[in-house]
């Protein structure tokens, strides 16, 4: 049999190859649509922030009444995303766990679907995405279901839009529709004064017309962000005060809550930017010189920054090297690939499938871990009379107590000595707090707040069910699994001694714990 009949004929289907760009694009968009509701899914459910954003929406009360605030704070730092929230739920009745759902898929989906339009060849996307959920764990925390994804959508696409026309001057279109996603990302997550990292990258790439029209949309749109919460001057002046205080009260980085402590530096996103300039020499990429490139210079100086402060890096860094990444992929991609070849949309199923296998595996629970977590609720027979009562505290040293609880019990007429940041509460409080994390949780720290509970109040740590807290002045109770409930005596009897279910789990960490936040 001769060569040429050995060789399987392909010419039936050269009249689909014009269909090769659309099937890419469809891949890709539905792609990023699948990742979230698969995650969904598992029954994930995040953490912290989506938690209490949904539980405010539902409780229709204000800040001052779930929490004990310090008189410095009078605005939601999160107006826009909580206003939506509330208005989602007046519209529909849903419960706190469908809004979290609705902000986990929407967030990733708009952070993601944003960045495709200004890409000519979508799966550079892709191949991007797969590096930062190896290395960085960008894909994570977009999934976190918190409004810190809308300045990250409004960086990313600003990046992109230079990228696209990089020799190009920018517009009045241009510039307007920079103003309106500096407007969305102030209204939604009031982190403005971070803007000038974004500005001073361009400047610093030498790229002078958009450094100024950045700049003015950076002043316009935090102006039109803050008349749209109807506070224009308190609003942005409320978030310089809580970020100050944020960082300035604290004696020591380990007290602070983990993404605002020193991130050390990330040794693996060197390697990535020397893999990109070994990538650039050998394919003879023409690609903007990494000098006069914005993303390059903000990944730079989120990489240096967030040596000192984590959310640098993860907020500001990450999605610039994101941008580097998928405008130097693509330009790989397209030196190597016709855009209607069937090659190309075997790269698209193969970078997809890879995507999906990264992003949504189940690796050490992170999508599962949350579906045994007990939680406080009424209508648990073994806490009657061991929850708040009417008008009552919830004394914690432990972010995830407020966020869980209230999470379960956004009507719940009680309040929150810590809330989603620890310098938000009386200055006489956050010292008690202070001290607590200082001492690793000693339970001596704790007396001040045990002093001044009244018998509405409860005093929530969290232990093992052989290790009741050493604070015999109060009746201790083992709540659920790794929760002990304490109260005043309700006699004039010594507090009984803490009662332990016989089927509590087993022990679980004793420590409180600072855990993720966004209120920054």
């Amino acid at each position: 049999m001769t060569d040429e009949k050995r060789q399987f004929d392909f010419s039936f289907l050269e009249p689909f190859r014009r269909y090769v760009p659309l099937a890419a694009w469809v891949i890709v968009i539905l792609l990023l649509l699948v990742i979230p509701l698969k995650i969904i899914g598992y029954g994930y459910l995040p953490q912290d922030d989506a938690l209490r954003h949904a539980a405010k929406a539902v409780s229709g009360k204000p800040w001052s009444a779930i929490m004990v605030l310090n008189p410095v704070y009078k605005i939601d730092v999160e107006f826009g995303w909580d206003f939506l929230l509330r208005q989602i739920y007046l519209g529909t009745g849903c419960s706190t766990e469908m809004l979290v759902i609705f902000s986990v898929v929407t967030l990733f989906v708009l952070a993601n679907w944003a960045a495709l339009p200004w890409l000519k060849r979508p799966e550079a996307w892709l191949a991007a995405m797969i590096l930062s959920s190896l290395v960085f764990g960008l894909t994570a925390r977009l999934l976190y279901g918190r409004p810190f994804a809308v300045t990250v959508t409004a960086v990313t696409v600003i990046l992109l839009l230079w990228q696209r026309r990089p020799t190009a001057p920018p517009t009045r279109w241009t510039a307007a529709g920079m103003t309106a996603l500096i407007a969305l990302a102030v209204f939604f997550h009031d982190v403005w004064y971070l803007w000038v990292l974004l500005v001073a990258s361009f400047f610093l790439a030498r790229q002078f017309r958009w450094g100024l029209a950045l700049t003015a949309a950076w002043a316009a749109g935090t102006v039109l962000g803050a008349l749209l919460t109807g506070h224009p001057v308190e609003y942005p002046m409320q978030a310089i005060t809580v970020a100050l205080r944020a960082l300035g009260m604290h004696e020591i980085s380990r007290t602070l809550v983990s993404e605002l402590q020193p991130g050390g530096g990330n040794f693996f996103a060197l390697m990535l930017l020397g893999g990109l300039m070994v990538l650039r020499r050998l394919a003879g990429l023409d690609a903007p010189v990494l000098s006069r490139h914005p993303a390059f210079w903000l990944a730079s100086l989120g990489w240096v920054l967030g040596c000192e402060n984590s959310r640098f890096w993860d907020d500001w860094g990450v999605p610039a090297l994101l941008v580097l990444m998928a405008g130097d992929l693509q330009l790989f991609f397209e030196k190597r690939f016709a855009a209607d070849s069937f090659q190309r949309l075997a790269l698209v199923c193969g970078l997809a499938l890879t995507t999906y296998a990264v992003t949504t595996n189940d690796a050490n629970s992170r999508w599962t871990g949350n579906l045994t977590r007990q939680y406080l609720t009424p209508d648990n027979p073994d806490l009657k009379g061991w929850l708040p009562e009417k008008g009552g505290t919830i004394y914690s040293a432990d972010m995830t107590i407020f966020y869980q609880t209230f999470f379960k019990n956004p009507k719940a007429d009680w309040r929150y000595i810590l809330g989603f940041e620890s310098t938000l509460m009386p200055d006489e409080d956050f010292k008690v707090y202070h001290s607590v994390m200082w001492n690793f949780g000693d339970a001596k720290a704790y007396a001040p707040w045990v002093d001044k509970m009244r018998p509405e109040d409860r005093l929530i740590t969290r232990g093992g069910r052989n290790a009741p807290p050493n604070l015999p002045q109060l009746e201790w109770e083992y709540g659920v699994s790794d929760i002990w409930i304490g109260r005043t005596p309700r006699t004039n009897a010594p507090p009984p001694a803490p009662t332990v279910p016989a089927t509590a789990p087993l022990n679980a960490p004793t420590n409180p714990t600072p855990v993720n936040n966004s209120a920054k």
